[in-house]
């Protein structure tokens, strides 16, 4: 299995790049998830915005972005819209995605905490990578979420 990593600011995605980021969330959050929202926000344009996305035999399968303080919590960096395509669901690229994102966290970031709002059944994925829950359950768009924080290791 052969994972293209790639790691862009927002002027930096070509065309295509875009158009398959917007296709996948869309796909999944709002269509298989039935979450009737608008996804494409201006926070995907903003300057400090680092997206990670990656292929899979030619084909779009992970993706994430990453946010600078002040854009989503005031203290803290976040990662968002986590996503890995259906066809790539069950062979570990969402573990990978979130080693990679905690990396990249680091480079462009470096000594910064992070916390994410996570999909309440997804607090042991998120726990095997170092978050811990720190709020009761909550609903985003009628979906239970739960805010967790990057412990330092």
């Amino acid at each position: 299995m052969t994972i293209a990593w790639q790691v862009k600011r927002f002027k930096t995605l070509n065309i295509d790049e875009l158009y398959e980021i917007l296709k996948l969330r869309i796909d999944v959050f709002v269509v298989e998830q039935t979450c009737f929202y608008a996804d494409i926000d201006d926070i995907d344009r903003h300057d400090d915005t680092v997206h990670l996305f990656c292929y899979l035999e030619g084909k779009i399968a992970g993706y994430l972005r990453i946010l600078a303080k002040g854009q989503s919590y005031d203290d803290y960096i976040a990662i968002g819209r986590v996503i890995v395509a259906p066809h790539a669901r069950g062979t570990g690229l969402g573990h990978q995605l979130m080693t990679k994102a905690l990396s990249v966290c680091q480079q462009y970031f470096p000594d910064q905490q992070v916390k994410i709002s996570a999909q309440e059944h997804l607090e042991s994925f998120y726990g095997k990578h170092g978050f811990e829950r720190v709020s009761a359950m909550y609903l985003e768009d009628d979906i239970p979420h739960i805010a967790m924080l990057k412990v330092s290791e």
